[in-house]
């Protein structure tokens, strides 16, 4: 049997499945190696969504459609995607400091091409080695918090985590916005590539703890079989609203069905490679009924905060309001600082109370302002957009900690980097695949000859958000009343 990647001289499980606190010499340590991953997730994840305010202006500059050009926002969630699930692999085959110092590189790298790209197709291979330097931080983060710090404090810092995964997202359209007031498009990254560098540098310097490594095998045709079956779903999705749902050289229908014969046969190989301990995504974690739930709230969850918050919002208060892109981007700043207030006194209450009290509120104000943005026209008041924004980033923060932190602390210590990948995998498919069909649905159900969305097509992909919410908020009711973060790990 395999033996987990740990770093060397930081506590490790004990054997019934608890983490104990790391000894006092090692606190400091352990503080240090969270903060640097935390600091860098943070400005590699603000790349979600930092060009979602600039869709109509890249639409004009590169010659593409909108539901074309969404895939620089797309194409990012589904490499994190396709990249993810081999993060359990590369935590045993190499050593934190040598995935950190190689993913800080790769992002770098993606961010250099990207200000330097002469058209959509450079700029999308740009943000696809973004996409593969920040894939592999995310479960290394959260692999490392279950593995450092004891159960009854998990949810405080997996707070700090939420700033990260869900805050950096949720202000990237409140930073483009500002940067495509007097600059272009491309400052958006000449402004990250510094950050990136100095984030490396830091890292480098202060990364220095030894891990032991295991020389592993890839299965490649898990790997093969993941990205054909991710790719091809997003894909025909996306493609259904090109021309606005006109004829097309492939019809969307064939790479959709080609993606879930993939993913069908990604799963079935994963549960036959798993008996021997060789999956590249072992898939046990899905047999909790805890983690399961959460694992599904997580995914509608990342479908409205992606595809509806910070893709179609931007579009409506540009398109229908008529709002410059430093007013759109000014318009989620409120909503995205109170998601970044939100998280760690979250996480206090749910190291108190468990998930339960606070995920179901959360739910049902994620499903509430859902459908108050479907109401909204082209004389709604900019007011009245933000106040809803506000309800959405509330319930989102009433959420995602607690389904984090519950989803993980369900399961034992040897599942963690499995079940931290899995969640991560799902969160940003979640993410691309409400992105592609909530743009579909907007540019089709517009009433513009052009397919580009309007107003009645943003209403419709609004009332699908609603729909989403509602199914969330339904799920939320059978979340388990005894997932709480104290004595839930090792069960």
């Amino acid at each position: 049997m395999s033996q987990p990647t740990h770093v060397e001289s930081l506590d490790a499980p004990g054997d019934d499945g608890r983490t104990d606190p790391p000894a006092v010499g090692t606190s400091a340590r352990a503080g240090v190696l969270i903060a640097v991953l935390v600091a860098s997730a943070f400005v590699m994840i603000l790349n979600e969504t930092i060009l979602s305010v600039a869709l109509r202006d890249l639409t004009v500059d590169l010659g593409v459609s909108t539901t074309t050009v969404q895939w620089l926002t797309s194409g990012f969630l589904l490499t994190m995607a396709v990249v993810i699930p081999i993060t359990g692999f590369l935590l045993e085959r190499f050593s934190a400091r040598q995935i950190f110092l190689a993913s800080l590189t790769a992002f770098s790298t993606g961010t250099l091409i990207s200000a330097l790209a002469p058209g959509f197709g450079v700029l999308l291979t740009g943000r696809v080695v973004q996409a593969f330097g920040t894939a592999v931080m995310i479960p290394m983060l959260m692999t490392t918090v279950m593995r450092l710090i004891p159960a009854e404090r998990r949810g405080s810092m997996m707070g700090t985590i939420t700033i990260v995964i869900a805050v950096a997202p949720a202000i990237g359209p409140t930073v483009g916005g500002a940067v495509l007031a007097s600059l272009g498009w491309r400052w958006m990254f000449w402004i990250v590539l510094p950050l990136a560098v100095a984030a490396l540098v830091i890292g480098a310097i202060l990364l220095r703890l030894d891990s032991e490594t295991r020389k592993v095998p890839l299965d490649v045709l898990s790997v093969v079989l993941s990205a054909i079956g991710f790719g091809g779903v997003l894909y025909g999705l996306a493609s259904i609203g090109e021309s606005g749902g006109g004829e097309h050289t492939i019809e969307p229908w064939m790479p959709i069905v080609a993606g879930l014969l993939s993913l069908t046969a990604f799963v079935l190989r994963q549960l036959r490679l798993q008996r021997q301990d060789r999956a590249l995504l072992d898939l046990r974690p899905l047999a909790n009924p805890t983690f399961s739930v959460a694992l599904l709230l997580s995914a509608l969850l990342f479908m409205c905060m992606l595809g509806a918050a910070a893709i179609l919002l931007p579009l409506y208060l540009q398109t229908v309001m008529g709002t410059t892109t430093f007013v759109s981007g000014l318009a989620v700043l409120p909503g995205g600082l109170l998601l970044g207030l939100l998280g760690r006194p979250v996480g206090r209450l749910y190291d108190r109370a468990g998930a339960r009290p606070l995920v179901i509120p959360g739910a049902a104000a994620l499903a509430a302002s859902l459908w108050l943005f479907s109401l909204l026209g082209p004389d709604s008041s900019l007011t009245a957009v933000i106040a809803i924004h506000l309800l959405l980033m509330g319930g989102l923060g009433l959420m995602m900690t607690p389904l984090m932190t519950a989803s993980l602390n369900a399961l034992p210590d040897h599942l963690h980097s499995h079940g931290s990948a899995i969640l991560a995998t799902l969160q940003q498919v979640a993410g691309a695949f409400g992105t592609a069909v909530f743009v579909t649905v907007a540019s089709v159900a517009s009433d513009a000859a052009s397919g580009a969305p309007d107003a009645s097509g943003l209403s419709a992909a609004f009332v699908l958000a609603g729909v989403i919410g509602l199914v969330a908020f339904a799920a939320s009711l059978f979340f388990g009343r005894g997932a709480r973060s104290v004595g839930a790990g090792g069960k």
